[in-house]
């Protein structure tokens, strides 16, 4: 068990398809010349042999308050003042590209981004009309949901868009924008779905649906207010899907070494490059700490100044980034060592309307962090799944079936990641390669044995547009064949392993789509518990866990508890939540989890920091998972792992013992005064959250409406 030392304070020098469908003169910044930022500080090898560890470092940690200016070698202003945050310039380590000032100036926020293309279905021949209006008139005729009902004129006008899609896919971003605007769908719908912003997508996604089945249903139902009933499960017919059967007896469980690994756990860092320092954090739309956003209440005098180091309604600037990625190796006590490896469960790019990104603003965000955490993490790899927003249009990502150009306009961006972690030195050539190919998802063996999975969780996001084509089949993308496929080598060869995305499969549902969830359900259970050891999510900002049971959840309990997912906190505040990260402790051999320490920074306390330079955001200890909830769990070693069976007592003492969901909850929010407390009904549901890893079974089994703390 690790053990924290008592040390002083050390401070250091839309809504969505439904409608159918950088340079800033750097004369000013005295930018003289152009250099490549990146060098490593530290020697990182490939991969990292365990370390032994005995104690953590110190309980807290401030960071100093004046910005680390040496971080980078030149700037666009002054990193020294405290009126506005750094703009440091940035060389991209993969394209050599210099990243104009204008493209995170907080003063010239973008209205459109008329650079990057935008890419349309091609146009579809006489035949393929004919066809597909025959095809769809079936489908329409079929389909029992029809009447004289909403429903039947939802899907009856998204037949008229696929017409339209296909025939003129040029005409389809300004169709998606006039029926937005006669219906009412959104208050500014030339932003949101014209051609520079989601209207291709809209065009494509409409054009290859089958809108008048199961896709255009869901669409009506997700996009539209639910102007369809939801559409249920589709039952699985797993015939050959797994080329072999689980072992029955199961093999013989690896003896721990009683050696702990160090692996960190961020996610969701967002950081806001345009974040302007003494702009509205209080406004009542979009994302704050912004120059163009306001309080509607006071629209010409700032309600509440937003502070240098963040707020509750904001993303991250710099300047908690940088604190954060301080304060972590310090208080981690690995700042001689470094982590045996870093999880980084998505999200790096902050969440600007759609109006306002960019392909250059994602490519930015993923060349400064990469580089930051390869500064300043010290050794061990990082192993990175991509989040709903690390792409452009935000959480957007096709399945290579689309075919021809549109099998491939998201690769631009799967290049890029593939590059820069080859880059870094945190992954080998086969796994750049996969990542190329696939989605930015790949396998990677370590030296140690163990596996490390990464899935692109926009494939089952229920924001993603692509996603709504051929619903019927949960696996468009091939994602979960890929994954299935890795699992079964994995098994063959006797190795454990965990799997990394960013958007949960389960919790309370709200996040993913059903049939793809359903079909990680049944993967998950066939390889839990002897290979699959841990997974682990982001995207919510919020601590949370989820359990996956045998043959579906129709048994809930200890004996049939395989398998758990982690739900990283968010380093962002956004929103209502405390900044946070997290270590674990993990046996060698087992590789399974024995505890899991959580820090957290009070972001109420972050005004109190302005105007001065001496201190900066302090980052404390929160809590051990094992001290938390283990005092409850009759026979559970010191050295016993955190698995599912430990969780599911932990939830059986949760139904005797309300307080511990009260603890639970606090937790969630990483403190956050802003949290809700969680009585009546809410106890029963997050307990049902916690032993729910997919979408049908939080649907069936939970009470909506408990899921978050913000």
């Amino acid at each position: 068990m690790l053990l924290r030392t008592n040390s002083p304070t050390t401070t250091m020098g839309y809504p969505s398809l439904a409608l159918l469908v950088v340079a800033y003169t750097m004369v000013s910044h005295g930018v003289l010349s152009v250099v490549v930022v990146a060098a490593a500080v530290f020697s990182v090898p490939g991969f990292a042999e365990p370390v032994t560890v005995d104690v953590l470092g110190p309980s807290v940690f401030t960071a100093p308050g004046r910005f680390p200016t040496s971080v980078y070698r030149h700037y666009y202003n002054s990193p020294t003042a405290t009126s506005a945050q750094p703009q440091p310039v940035i060389s991209d380590p993969v394209s050599h590209k210099i990243y104009p000032f204008e493209l995170t100036n907080p003063a010239t926020l973008p209205k459109n981004n008329t650079q990057d293309p935008h890419i349309l279905p091609p146009r579809a021949s006489s035949g393929q009309l004919l066809e597909s209006a025959f095809q769809q008139v079936l489908s329409i005729a079929s389909n029992p949901t029809f009447g004289t009902n909403n429903c039947a004129r939802c899907q009856a006008a998204l037949q008229v868009g696929k017409f339209l899609a296909l025939a003129a896919p040029e005409e389809g971003p300004a169709f998606a924008v006039r029926v937005c605007e006669y219906f009412n769908f959104n208050s500014d719908c030339a932003t949101q779905f014209g051609i520079f912003q989601l209207g291709s997508v809209v065009t494509q996604v409409i054009a290859n649906a089958d809108v008048g089945g199961l896709d255009g249903q869901a669409i009506c139902s997700h996009f539209l207010s639910g102007l369809c009933p939801a559409p249920t499960t589709t039952p699985l017919n797993l015939t050959g899907w797994f080329a072999k059967p689980k072992p029955n007896p199961l093999p013989v469980p690896k003896k721990p070494s009683g050696r702990r690994m160090k692996v960190l756990h961020i996610s969701d860092m967002h950081i806001d490059p345009r974040y302007a320092n003494g702009a509205e954090a209080n406004c009542t739309s979009g994302l704050c700490c912004r120059e163009n956003n306001f309080n509607r209440q006071s629209p010409n005098e700032t309600v509440f100044p937003a502070p240098r180091f963040g707020a509750y309604l904001c993303d991250s600037p710099y300047s908690l980034i940088l604190s954060a990625l301080e304060a972590i190796p310090i208080l981690a006590g690995t700042e001689r060592t470094g982590f045996d490896f870093t999880l980084y469960t998505g999200d790096l790019v902050s969440h600007d309307s759609e109006n306002q990104l960019s392909r250059d603003y994602v490519l930015y965000a993923e060349a400064v962090m990469y580089d930051l955490f390869k500064r300043m993490l010290g050794t061990g790899p990082v192993y990175a799944a991509l989040g709903n927003h690390d792409s452009y249009n935000q959480a957007q990502d096709a399945p290579h079936s689309l075919g021809g150009v549109l099998a491939d306009q998201f690769s631009w961006n799967y290049n890029h990641v593939a590059s820069l972690w080859e880059h870094e030195g945190w992954l080998p050539l086969s796994a750049v390669e996969t990542a190329r190919a696939h989605y930015a998802a790949y396998m990677v063996r370590r030296q140690d044995g163990l596996r490390v999975i990464t899935l692109n969780t926009d494939l089952w996001y229920s924001a993603n547009y692509f996603n709504y084509i051929n619903m019927t089949n949960p696996d468009v993308s091939g994602m979960l064949r890929f994954l299935t496929d890795e699992l079964q080598a994995a098994e063959d060869a006797g190795d454990a392993v965990w799997i990394l995305g960013h958007v949960l499969s389960g919790w309370d549902g709200t996040n993913p789509l059903s049939n793809p969830t359903d079909l990680f359900y049944q993967i998950v259970d066939r390889f839990s518990p002897h290979v699959i050891k841990a997974i682990f999510f982001g995207h919510t900002h919020e601590d949370q866990v989820m359990i996956f049971y045998a043959n579906n959840a129709t048994v809930i309990s200890a004996q049939t508890a395989g398998a758990v997912g982690w739900i990283g906190p968010s380093v962002t505040p956004l929103t209502n939540l405390n900044s946070g990260f997290r270590v674990y402790e993990v046996d060698s051999e087992t590789f399974e989890i024995v505890d899991a320490h959580t820090w957290k920074s009070d972001v109420n306390s972050f005004p109190e920091l302005d105007k001065q330079i001496r201190f900066g955001p302090t980052f404390e200890y929160e809590y051990s998972t094992r001290e938390a909830y283990g005092a409850t769990i009759a026979g559970w070693g010191p050295n016993d792992p955190l698995n599912a069976t430990w969780w599911h007592l932990v939830t059986e003492a949760m139904e005797k013992d309300s307080s511990l969901v009260t603890k639970f909850n606090t937790f969630q929010g990483k403190s956050s005064i802003r949290s809700p407390p969680c009585t009546g009904d809410c106890v029963a549901a997050k307990i049902c959250y916690i032993r729910s890893g997919s979408v049908p079974i939080a649907k069936q089994n939970c009470i909506p409406g408990f899921g978050s703390v913000q």
